[in-house]
């Protein structure tokens, strides 16, 4: 069974919250062990605020990186089947030749690093039509200024966004943007069970 996805319960946990969030998109709730929901929210949080308080600058891309990793060795040695590939700089942007695009036409989710407000992750679920559906785990109950980005309820096991492609490959730090490339990182997630490759989607004609 697959469950709702779900938001974040406080102002800084987007980060664990958009990676649990692609696992329950891409894994029915039982095949899920606790092992992984138990390192996810280990490895994420690490970033002191201002004050000095553990967690209160959210996650790190360091921390992204290392949980990447560690996510891919544990599909490796058949825990889940669970695979990642961590990109930064120039690999992050969104457009049909995109890892981010390809990713997501097989049947992936993607965790991106965006700029909300401030740094903010999020998670794609979908691209079509330069349309990109998304889950951003940031609960809020009113529209946006900006009438192109749709909210959206009836999808809660996938998305509660719909926006625009052009708003995410913008240098600047505006809503949504992937902001400026040496800053820019993802995270690619596939069920390995129904990841679709060459092989199971190639045509022949004769």
């Amino acid at each position: 069974m697959k469950n709702p996805l779900l938001y974040q319960r406080s102002e800084y946990d987007c980060g664990p919250t958009a990676m649990l969030n692609a696992i329950s998109y891409l894994f029915d709730r039982e095949e899920i062990p606790p092992e992984l929901i138990r390192n996810i929210m280990l490895y994420c949080l690490d970033c002191y605020g201002a004050d000095s308080v553990s967690g209160k600058s959210g996650t790190s891309c360091t921390a992204m990186m290392f949980l990447s990793n560690w996510l891919n060795g544990f599909g490796k040695v058949g825990r889940l089947p669970v695979s990642s590939q961590y990109l930064t700089g120039r690999d992050v942007y969104i457009d049909a030749q995109s890892f981010i695009c390809d990713g997501l036409r097989r049947g992936g989710a993607v965790v991106v690093r965006l700029f909300f407000d401030e740094w903010h992750y999020v998670l794609l679920t979908g691209w079509e039509n330069d349309q990109v559906f998304l889950f951003d785990p940031y609960y809020r109950d009113t529209p946006f200024e900006q009438e192109e980005i749709r909210c959206v309820t009836d999808h809660p096991f996938a998305y509660n966004r719909i926006v625009p492609q052009s708003f995410f490959n913008r240098e600047d730090l505006d809503i949504y943007a992937l902001g400026p490339i040496d800053t820019r990182e993802a995270v690619l997630l596939f069920n390995e069970t129904t990841k679709l490759t060459a092989e199971k989607t190639i045509e022949y004609f004769i």
